[in-house]
């Protein structure tokens, strides 16, 4: 069976932001990880429900729900990295990550777009 390379990234990713978030919450931040924690979770979440859409126009609406959730992360992380929640190697780590998962989403949604003729 082939790999699905987004879900595996993505779930990959939900990993480590929990770990983020764990480790901002022993600081006593709850506010700014709390946002982050559910934006970042939720991107793996709805590629988990595009898998099992009903349909291409299901499968698209999951994976635009993923891509906006993955822009709201990558706010939250340059919120945190300016006002020093959380450190250099942290934002340089996950933002990449986060870059490239939404690189991964609009690709997969333009190919499902084509291949509907849109």
């Amino acid at each position: 069976m082939k790999e699905n390379i987004l879900k595996t990234k993505s779930f990959n990713f939900a990993v480590e932001s929990v770990k983020l978030h764990k480790k901002l919450t022993e600081k006593n931040e709850f506010i700014l990880s709390k946002q982050f924690v559910r934006s970042s979770t939720s991107i793996g979440a709805n590629v988990r429900e595009a898998n099992n859409a009903q349909s291409k126009a299901d499968f698209i609406h999951k994976l635009s729900i993923s891509q906006k959730e993955c822009d709201e992360t990558m706010f939250w992380l340059e919120l945190m990295i300016e006002t020093e929640y959380i450190d250099k190697m942290d934002f340089v780590n996950l933002h990449s990550k986060s870059e490239e998962l939404l690189r991964l989403l609009r690709s997969s949604i333009m190919t499902v777009k084509k291949s509907l003729g849109k």
